[in-house]
């Protein structure tokens, strides 16, 4: 196999390269390749390999301990606010077996549900909507607290056991819908006890909430989901990268 790498841009493609190396040679605290190993493997500059392998730090994966070299970190559950990926693949990169509890499945009216929910999926008085709340956990250990509101037009035929597994996989794989992305508020919370209870935690623990909603790739911009989901603080990690220095300018748009 030639493990050259194409240019343009040969920086993003061996992160992505070495990234996928992690979920499929590395276990939790093995070391990883060193610079120089990288650019010899990859043939690519040294610099270029130090850029992959620093963000590959800066985004949690990895470890740097002085004088010893880098190591595979996979204690917490990386959360990406650049893409959308499924727990269960989230899960497995950071060595944990993901499970799913179901812990309430139905179609409901519209007319059952929160206004602001409505609004936000653009239904209307006769639509219907697939109503769930799932319990997502990591080595049986739970850590996602999820309720979510999917429109039932685009995946009529959902069932409780395909809400217990990745339902990304569901919307493109059985009902061939493209998905372009979502919109997000993410802010700190305080658990509820109802929420703590779930989790495992004490009542007023910290946790993430992500409010979001999930778009189908047309050029109406159709609204498939929206979600509220509690991530427990002492399990996730939120991870991004940045761009350059920006003159800060009023936000634009809200989350519908």
């Amino acid at each position: 196999m030639n493990s050259a790498l194409r240019p343009n841009p040969v920086y993003q493609q061996l992160h992505d390269r070495l990234r996928s190396t992690l979920g499929d040679t590395y276990c939790e605290g093995d070391k990883f390749l060193s610079e120089r190993e990288i650019s010899n493997k990859f043939s690519v500059s040294r610099a270029t390999a130090n850029k992959a392998l620093t963000s590959l730090i800066s985004e949690g994966l990895l470890e740097y301990r002085r004088g010893v070299g880098t190591f595979v970190r996979r204690d917490l559950i990386n959360y990406d606010v650049r893409s959308l990926v499924s727990f269960t693949e989230k899960a497995e990169a950071a060595g944990k077996k993901p499970t799913t509890r179901v812990l309430s499945f139905a179609k409901v009216s519209v007319e059952d549900v929160d206004t602001k929910i409505v609004e936000a999926l653009d239904q209307t008085g006769t639509d219907r909507l697939w109503k769930m709340e799932r319990l997502r956990l990591a080595n049986k250990v739970p850590v996602i607290l999820e309720n979510r509101y999917v429109a039932a037009e685009h995946c009529p035929k959902l069932t409780k056991s395909q809400a217990a597994g990745s339902l990304y996989e569901i919307f493109t794989n059985k009902n061939a819908l493209v998905i372009s992305g979502a919109d997000e508020i993410i802010r700190a919370v305080s658990l509820k006890p109802s929420e703590a209870k779930l989790l495992g935690v004490l009542t007023k623990s910290p946790a993430i909430e992500v409010t979001a909603v999930g778009f189908l790739d047309d050029s109406a911009r159709t609204a498939l989901w929206w979600e509220r989901t509690l991530y427990r603080g002492d399990q996730y990690e939120f991870h991004s990268r940045l761009g350059p220095i920006q003159t800060a300018t009023p936000a634009r748009g809200k989350l519908r």
